[in-house]
Protein backbone atom coordinates (compact mmCIF):
# COMPACT_ATOMS: atom_id res chain seq x y z
CA UNK A 1 0.00 0.00 0.00
CA UNK A 2 2.62 1.95 0.47
CA UNK A 3 4.18 1.67 -3.19
CA UNK A 4 0.43 2.36 -4.30
CA UNK A 5 0.26 6.10 -2.61
CA UNK A 6 3.75 6.53 -3.78
CA UNK A 7 2.85 5.64 -7.56
CA UNK A 8 -0.87 8.19 -6.61
CA UNK A 9 1.24 10.94 -5.63
CA UNK A 10 3.92 11.02 -8.76
CA UNK A 11 0.79 10.13 -10.81
CA UNK A 12 -0.97 13.65 -9.98
CA UNK A 13 1.50 15.36 -10.74
CA UNK A 14 0.67 18.40 -13.01
CA UNK A 15 1.57 21.50 -14.97
CA UNK A 16 -1.45 22.98 -13.78
CA UNK A 17 -1.17 24.08 -10.14
CA UNK A 18 -4.65 24.28 -9.39
CA UNK A 19 -5.51 20.29 -10.25
CA UNK A 20 -2.52 19.22 -8.16
CA UNK A 21 -3.55 20.97 -5.09
CA UNK A 22 -7.41 19.41 -4.87
CA UNK A 23 -5.97 16.08 -6.57
CA UNK A 24 -3.45 16.42 -3.11
CA UNK A 25 -6.56 17.88 -0.73
CA UNK A 26 -9.02 14.77 -1.51
CA UNK A 27 -5.90 12.46 -1.46
CA UNK A 28 -4.58 13.59 1.52
CA UNK A 29 -7.93 13.44 3.63
CA UNK A 30 -7.04 9.63 3.70
CA UNK A 31 -9.68 6.96 3.44
CA UNK A 32 -9.51 3.38 3.21
CA UNK A 33 -8.22 2.43 0.34
CA UNK A 34 -10.57 -1.05 0.20
CA UNK A 35 -10.73 -0.85 -3.24
CA UNK A 36 -6.69 -0.74 -4.22
CA UNK A 37 -5.97 -3.07 -0.70
CA UNK A 38 -8.50 -5.65 -2.30
CA UNK A 39 -6.80 -6.18 -5.35
CA UNK A 40 -3.69 -6.55 -3.64
CA UNK A 41 -5.14 -8.70 -1.59
CA UNK A 42 -6.96 -11.03 -4.49
CA UNK A 43 -3.31 -11.30 -5.89
CA UNK A 44 -1.62 -12.52 -2.97
CA UNK A 45 -4.45 -14.95 -2.94
CA UNK A 46 -3.78 -16.50 -6.02
CA UNK A 47 -0.12 -15.50 -6.30
CA UNK A 48 0.88 -13.26 -8.46
CA UNK A 49 3.17 -10.39 -7.08
CA UNK A 50 4.34 -8.82 -10.49
CA UNK A 51 4.71 -5.07 -10.78
CA UNK A 52 1.27 -4.42 -12.27
CA UNK A 53 -0.67 -5.08 -8.95
CA UNK A 54 0.30 -1.54 -7.61
CA UNK A 55 0.26 0.47 -10.35
CA UNK A 56 -3.68 -0.89 -11.08
CA UNK A 57 -4.64 -0.64 -7.47
CA UNK A 58 -3.46 3.05 -7.94
CA UNK A 59 -5.42 3.16 -11.44
CA UNK A 60 -9.05 2.04 -8.91
CA UNK A 61 -7.99 4.61 -5.98
CA UNK A 62 -7.94 7.25 -9.04
CA UNK A 63 -11.43 6.19 -10.14
CA UNK A 64 -12.76 5.84 -6.96
CA UNK A 65 -11.46 9.41 -5.97
CA UNK A 66 -12.85 11.08 -9.70
CA UNK A 67 -16.51 9.90 -8.54
CA UNK A 68 -15.88 11.34 -5.12
CA UNK A 69 -15.09 14.61 -6.25
CA UNK A 70 -18.03 14.51 -8.77
CA UNK A 71 -20.73 13.20 -6.11
CA UNK A 72 -20.06 15.91 -3.67
CA UNK A 73 -20.70 18.29 -6.00
CA UNK A 74 -23.69 16.57 -7.31
CA UNK A 75 -25.05 16.09 -3.59
CA UNK A 76 -24.20 19.35 -2.25
CA UNK A 77 -21.69 17.77 0.37
CA UNK A 78 -19.66 20.31 2.40
CA UNK A 79 -18.35 17.18 4.78
CA UNK A 80 -16.09 14.17 3.96
CA UNK A 81 -13.96 12.09 6.19
CA UNK A 82 -14.20 15.04 8.76
CA UNK A 83 -13.00 17.66 6.39
CA UNK A 84 -14.49 20.53 3.86
CA UNK A 85 -15.15 18.75 0.49
CA UNK A 86 -12.97 19.60 -2.55
CA UNK A 87 -16.15 21.38 -3.95
CA UNK A 88 -16.64 23.43 -0.59
CA UNK A 89 -13.44 24.39 -0.83
CA UNK A 90 -12.49 25.09 -4.04
CA UNK A 91 -15.70 25.50 -6.12
CA UNK A 92 -18.08 23.07 -8.30
CA UNK A 93 -16.51 23.99 -11.49
CA UNK A 94 -12.85 23.31 -10.41
CA UNK A 95 -14.07 20.12 -8.37
CA UNK A 96 -15.71 18.59 -11.84
CA UNK A 97 -12.58 19.63 -14.02
CA UNK A 98 -10.55 17.83 -11.83
CA UNK A 99 -12.36 15.06 -11.23
CA UNK A 100 -12.50 14.74 -15.23
CA UNK A 101 -8.07 14.89 -14.62
CA UNK A 102 -8.20 12.07 -12.89
CA UNK A 103 -10.27 9.65 -14.94
CA UNK A 104 -8.17 9.86 -17.64
CA UNK A 105 -5.12 10.14 -15.63
CA UNK A 106 -6.58 6.79 -14.76
CA UNK A 107 -7.05 5.64 -18.26
CA UNK A 108 -3.26 6.73 -19.22
CA UNK A 109 -2.51 4.29 -16.59
CA UNK A 110 -4.20 1.43 -17.43
CA UNK A 111 -2.80 1.24 -21.28
CA UNK A 112 0.71 0.94 -19.43
CA UNK A 113 -0.38 -2.85 -18.67
CA UNK A 114 -0.78 -3.63 -22.05
CA UNK A 115 -3.76 -5.80 -21.28
CA UNK A 116 -7.39 -5.18 -23.89
CA UNK A 117 -8.75 -7.48 -20.99
CA UNK A 118 -8.09 -4.93 -18.06
CA UNK A 119 -9.12 -2.00 -20.44
CA UNK A 120 -11.97 -4.12 -20.83
CA UNK A 121 -12.97 -4.39 -16.90
CA UNK A 122 -12.20 -0.84 -15.78
CA UNK A 123 -13.66 0.77 -18.94
CA UNK A 124 -17.10 -1.29 -18.22
CA UNK A 125 -16.55 -0.68 -14.14
CA UNK A 126 -16.42 3.40 -15.12
CA UNK A 127 -19.56 3.35 -17.10
CA UNK A 128 -21.27 0.91 -15.18
CA UNK A 129 -20.78 3.66 -12.28
CA UNK A 130 -21.64 6.57 -14.12
CA UNK A 131 -25.03 4.74 -15.13
CA UNK A 132 -25.36 4.13 -10.80
CA UNK A 133 -25.13 7.86 -10.58
CA UNK A 134 -27.77 8.52 -13.07
CA UNK A 135 -29.93 5.98 -11.41
CA UNK A 136 -29.49 7.66 -8.30
CA UNK A 137 -30.28 10.88 -9.21
CA UNK A 138 -33.39 9.98 -10.99
CA UNK A 139 -34.52 8.23 -7.40
CA UNK A 140 -33.91 11.02 -5.70
CA UNK A 141 -37.04 12.32 -3.67
CA UNK A 142 -38.56 9.18 -4.78
CA UNK A 143 -40.22 7.49 -1.49
CA UNK A 144 -41.71 4.40 -3.95
CA UNK A 145 -38.13 3.17 -4.37
CA UNK A 146 -38.03 -0.31 -3.30
CA UNK A 147 -35.10 -2.77 -2.05
CA UNK A 148 -34.47 -4.05 -5.18
CA UNK A 149 -34.13 -0.74 -7.23
CA UNK A 150 -31.96 0.06 -4.09
CA UNK A 151 -30.19 -2.76 -4.90
CA UNK A 152 -29.42 -1.83 -8.18
CA UNK A 153 -28.77 1.41 -7.45
CA UNK A 154 -25.87 0.51 -5.26
CA UNK A 155 -24.69 -2.45 -6.76
CA UNK A 156 -23.77 -0.15 -10.02
CA UNK A 157 -22.37 2.87 -8.05
CA UNK A 158 -20.58 1.49 -5.39
CA UNK A 159 -20.24 -1.98 -5.57
CA UNK A 160 -18.87 -1.90 -9.18
CA UNK A 161 -15.51 -0.75 -8.42
CA UNK A 162 -15.16 -3.49 -6.01
CA UNK A 163 -15.84 -6.06 -8.36
CA UNK A 164 -13.73 -4.92 -11.12
CA UNK A 165 -10.82 -4.57 -8.09
CA UNK A 166 -11.57 -7.69 -7.35
CA UNK A 167 -11.49 -9.12 -11.14
CA UNK A 168 -8.62 -7.35 -11.83
CA UNK A 169 -6.21 -9.02 -9.24
CA UNK A 170 -8.16 -12.97 -10.53
CA UNK A 171 -6.99 -11.27 -14.68
CA UNK A 172 -3.29 -10.53 -13.11
CA UNK A 173 -3.06 -13.96 -11.77
CA UNK A 174 -4.18 -15.38 -15.03
CA UNK A 175 -7.00 -17.64 -13.57
CA UNK A 176 -9.31 -19.37 -14.89
CA UNK A 177 -12.78 -18.40 -15.37
CA UNK A 178 -13.97 -19.80 -12.34
CA UNK A 179 -11.72 -18.51 -10.17
CA UNK A 180 -12.38 -14.73 -12.12
CA UNK A 181 -16.01 -15.11 -11.58
CA UNK A 182 -15.61 -15.65 -7.85
CA UNK A 183 -13.58 -13.05 -7.17
CA UNK A 184 -16.08 -11.11 -8.91
CA UNK A 185 -18.29 -12.30 -6.89
CA UNK A 186 -16.68 -11.67 -3.56
CA UNK A 187 -15.97 -8.05 -5.27
CA UNK A 188 -19.67 -7.29 -5.64
CA UNK A 189 -20.85 -8.81 -2.51
CA UNK A 190 -18.07 -7.04 -0.20
CA UNK A 191 -19.20 -3.66 -1.97
CA UNK A 192 -22.98 -4.21 -1.77
CA UNK A 193 -22.63 -4.80 2.04
CA UNK A 194 -20.17 -2.01 2.26
CA UNK A 195 -22.54 0.32 1.01
CA UNK A 196 -25.45 -1.27 2.98
CA UNK A 197 -23.70 -0.61 6.11
CA UNK A 198 -22.72 2.71 5.29
CA UNK A 199 -26.62 3.70 4.70
CA UNK A 200 -26.94 2.14 8.52
CA UNK A 201 -24.50 4.45 10.17
CA UNK A 202 -26.22 7.67 8.60
CA UNK A 203 -28.85 6.59 11.39
CA UNK A 204 -26.98 4.86 13.78
CA UNK A 205 -23.44 6.66 13.93
CA UNK A 206 -22.28 10.05 14.95
CA UNK A 207 -20.79 13.45 13.22
CA UNK A 208 -17.40 12.66 14.55
CA UNK A 209 -17.23 8.24 14.38
CA UNK A 210 -17.96 8.86 10.26
CA UNK A 211 -16.73 12.37 8.98
CA UNK A 212 -19.65 13.38 7.28
CA UNK A 213 -23.20 15.39 8.40
CA UNK A 214 -25.47 12.46 9.49
CA UNK A 215 -28.62 13.06 7.78
CA UNK A 216 -27.19 13.99 4.66
CA UNK A 217 -29.02 11.03 2.57
CA UNK A 218 -32.09 12.28 3.92
CA UNK A 219 -31.50 16.08 2.63
CA UNK A 220 -30.51 14.91 -0.49
CA UNK A 221 -33.81 13.11 -0.76
CA UNK A 222 -31.86 9.51 -0.81
CA UNK A 223 -34.36 6.89 -0.24
CA UNK A 224 -31.97 4.77 1.96
CA UNK A 225 -32.34 0.74 2.89
CA UNK A 226 -33.08 1.81 6.59
CA UNK A 227 -35.75 4.05 5.48
CA UNK A 228 -37.33 1.67 2.93
CA UNK A 229 -37.84 -0.71 5.54
CA UNK A 230 -39.20 2.00 8.06
CA UNK A 231 -42.20 2.83 5.98
CA UNK A 232 -42.31 -1.10 5.12
CA UNK A 233 -42.73 -1.73 9.07
CA UNK A 234 -44.36 1.50 10.80
CA UNK A 235 -47.32 2.67 11.20
CA UNK A 236 -49.20 4.68 8.65
CA UNK A 237 -48.23 7.96 10.50
CA UNK A 238 -45.13 6.70 10.27
CA UNK A 239 -44.39 5.99 6.87
CA UNK A 240 -45.94 9.24 6.26
CA UNK A 241 -43.19 11.17 8.35
CA UNK A 242 -40.51 9.47 6.59
CA UNK A 243 -42.04 9.34 2.68
CA UNK A 244 -42.49 13.65 3.27
CA UNK A 245 -39.02 14.02 4.51
CA UNK A 246 -37.87 11.74 1.42
CA UNK A 247 -39.81 14.15 -1.22
CA UNK A 248 -38.96 17.84 0.35
CA UNK A 249 -35.36 16.52 1.43
CA UNK A 250 -36.31 18.09 4.37
CA UNK A 251 -34.21 16.92 7.89
CA UNK A 252 -36.39 19.61 9.68
CA UNK A 253 -37.86 15.97 11.61
CA UNK A 254 -34.88 14.52 11.44
CA UNK A 255 -34.48 12.89 15.44
CA UNK A 256 -38.19 11.61 15.01
CA UNK A 257 -37.31 9.68 11.67
CA UNK A 258 -34.19 8.32 13.46
CA UNK A 259 -36.21 7.07 16.10
CA UNK A 260 -38.51 6.07 14.24
CA UNK A 261 -35.98 3.91 12.06
CA UNK A 262 -34.47 2.20 15.76
CA UNK A 263 -38.13 1.69 16.84
CA UNK A 264 -39.61 -0.15 13.93
CA UNK A 265 -36.44 -2.34 13.32
CA UNK A 266 -35.58 -1.38 10.20
CA UNK A 267 -31.89 -0.90 10.98
CA UNK A 268 -31.78 -4.67 12.04
CA UNK A 269 -33.88 -5.61 8.64
CA UNK A 270 -31.03 -3.24 7.02
CA UNK A 271 -27.88 -5.15 9.23
CA UNK A 272 -29.91 -8.55 7.97
CA UNK A 273 -29.34 -7.15 4.32
CA UNK A 274 -25.65 -6.91 4.93
CA UNK A 275 -25.15 -10.04 6.92
CA UNK A 276 -26.33 -11.97 3.77
CA UNK A 277 -24.49 -9.98 1.32
CA UNK A 278 -21.12 -10.70 3.10
CA UNK A 279 -22.07 -14.62 3.63
CA UNK A 280 -22.16 -14.24 0.36
CA UNK A 281 -19.01 -12.61 0.37
CA UNK A 282 -17.09 -15.19 2.33
CA UNK A 283 -18.71 -18.63 0.57
CA UNK A 284 -16.55 -16.63 -2.83
CA UNK A 285 -13.67 -16.52 -0.66
CA UNK A 286 -13.79 -19.84 0.05
CA UNK A 287 -13.05 -20.88 -3.52
CA UNK A 288 -9.40 -19.22 -3.51
CA UNK A 289 -6.57 -21.15 -2.45
CA UNK A 290 -6.26 -21.17 1.46
CA UNK A 291 -3.10 -18.98 2.88
CA UNK A 292 -3.20 -15.73 4.94
CA UNK A 293 -4.45 -13.49 2.13
CA UNK A 294 -7.41 -15.26 1.46
CA UNK A 295 -8.05 -15.72 5.27
CA UNK A 296 -7.85 -12.00 5.30
CA UNK A 297 -10.51 -11.49 2.78
CA UNK A 298 -12.72 -13.52 4.88
CA UNK A 299 -11.98 -11.79 7.81
CA UNK A 300 -12.79 -8.81 5.63
CA UNK A 301 -16.15 -9.66 5.06
CA UNK A 302 -16.56 -10.49 8.76
CA UNK A 303 -15.46 -7.17 9.71
CA UNK A 304 -17.51 -5.02 7.55
CA UNK A 305 -20.54 -6.40 9.57
CA UNK A 306 -19.02 -3.98 12.62
CA UNK A 307 -17.63 -1.24 11.09
CA UNK A 308 -18.80 2.23 12.51
CA UNK A 309 -16.77 4.63 10.01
Amino acid sequence: MHEVDEIIGRRLASSVPLVARISQHIIAAGGKRLRPALLLMVCGALGYGGPHRCSLAAVVELIHTATLLHDDVVDASTLRRGRPTANETFGNPASVLVGDFLHTRSFQMMVEAGSMRIMEILSEATNVIAEGEVLQLMSMHDASLDEAGYLRVIRSKTAKLFEASARLGAVLAQSGPEIEDACAAYGQALGTAFQIIDDVLDYDGDTAEMGKNLGDDLREGKSTLPLIAAMERGSADQALIVRQAIEQGSTERLAEIVGIVRTTGALEVTRAAAFSEARRAMAAAEQLPPNAHSKALLELAAQLLTRRT
